[in-house]
């Protein structure tokens, strides 16, 4: 079959009022977070500033090098790069690389500003798919599957570095137990979420909860779709998760050589990078507090100075939140409007679909060859 293929849409109902953004990600609920973001950083800059016994962690500070974090802030981009990439892999390939950009920079915006370990985002860019028109299902099945992906390529590069850690190969830690440790921890996770599918089936046929069922199936097909592209070894998916984590990881790296301070061995970079991502389970915006004294400490742990660790620490997460925001917020105005005018391509990832379209009703897509 040769020639253009071409996306029509074929309304078979009347338009509807178009679902609003859900209020988490209302631009009044946004404003609300980024001033308590605001206010967060302001009192730590105040304590480093202010603080007597901190009077080494100030001198640090003072002695920056722009050059080294201009390094750090390129690598963020890199990061940010690798997380569209997935996005893209695993959503669709048909949409633009402008949408599949602004939809996956909005996500990064959410998880910076909200960041309830990264669910903020997902459920953005659950409602952003939604609204431009792709079927519910395909959504949850494929959301699910990309964050057992990125999780995936997380936890993997935790039992490297675990791995590494231990046998000497990425550097030495204190003990044999803290590189053993971290490792055996990432190789039960990968067995669990590979369990995951069947869990699920089986509580989707015990329960009577319609919700539950629901999201088990949801869950199940998430992980059968999950495995399906790993088989495909789809070059984007798998390039785009393990830059979004390693550029983040050299990021940091980056951070520690901006103050003049030398460099963790790659695997306590590794390990210490993914046990205190840990904490932006605690929800605060930014997951400031929680993010930063797990990264920290771990840092410790493995034989980091404390001094060391926090500069780099608090400079990486600094850049971690400005530079997504920075990029994010705008791309999520744009792609709002975008949405409401339906100057967008995303429909064109369902072609032959008969799907409920927020605020333009149902419509069946065609794609014919001219």
């Amino acid at each position: 079959m040769t020639g253009n293929r071409a996306l029509t849409v074929e309304y078979l109902e009347p338009d509807v009022e178009a679902e609003p953004l859900p209020e988490e990600f209302s631009p009044s609920t946004l404003r609300r977070s980024l001033l308590i973001l605001g206010a967060i950083v302001i009192v730590v800059v105040a304590v480093v500033v202010l603080v007597p016994g901190l009077a080494s962690l100030r001198d640090r500070f003072s002695g920056a090098r722009p050059g080294w974090l201009a390094v750090a802030a390129v690598l963020q981009l890199g990061s940010c790069a690798g997380y569209v990439l997935a996005f893209r892999g695993v959503f669709c390939r048909r949409m633009s690389w402008r949408t599949s950009t602004e939809i996956g920079l909005s996500e990064l915006a959410a998880n910076s500003v909200l960041s309830v370990g990264g669910a903020g985002g997902l459920a953005l860019g659950a409602w952003i798919l939604r609204r431009g028109g792709l079927p519910a299902r395909y959504i949850a099945r494929r959301t699910v599957a990309f964050f057992l992906l990125t999780s995936l390529a997380n936890v993997g590069f935790l039992a490297l570095g675990g791995i590494g850690l231990a046998t000497g190969l990425l550097g030495h830690s204190p003990s044999f137990l803290l590189g053993l440790i971290p490792a055996v921890a990432a190789v039960a996770a990968i067995a669990l979420a590979l369990a995951a599918g069947h869990l699920a089936a089986a509580l989707a046929r015990r329960s009577m909860r319609t919700s539950i069922v629901a999201a088990a199936e949801a869950v199940g097909n998430g992980v059968d779709e999950a495995l399906a592209l790993l088989r495909s070894r789809d070059w984007a998916i798998l390039a785009g998760a393990s830059a979004y984590l390693l550029f983040d990881v050299a990021m940091l790296g980056a951070c520690f050589k901006a103050f003049g301070n030398d460099v963790p061995a790659v695997g306590v970079l590794l390990v210490a990078y993914l046990i205190g991502q840990l904490g932006s389970l605690i929800p605060i915006p930014g997951g400031i507090g929680g993010v930063d004294g797990g990264l920290i400490g771990t840092l410790v742990l493995y034989g980091v100075g404390a001094t060391d660790a926090a500069v780099a620490v608090l400079a990486y997460r600094g850049l971690l939140l400005a530079i997504p925001a920075i990029l994010g917020l705008p791309a999520l105005a744009v792609l709002r409007r975008r949405l409401r005018d339906e100057a967008h391509d995303i429909a064109t990832c369902a072609p032959g679909e008969t799907v409920d379209v927020l605020g333009r009703g149902t419509v069946r897509r065609t794609i014919p060859v001219s």
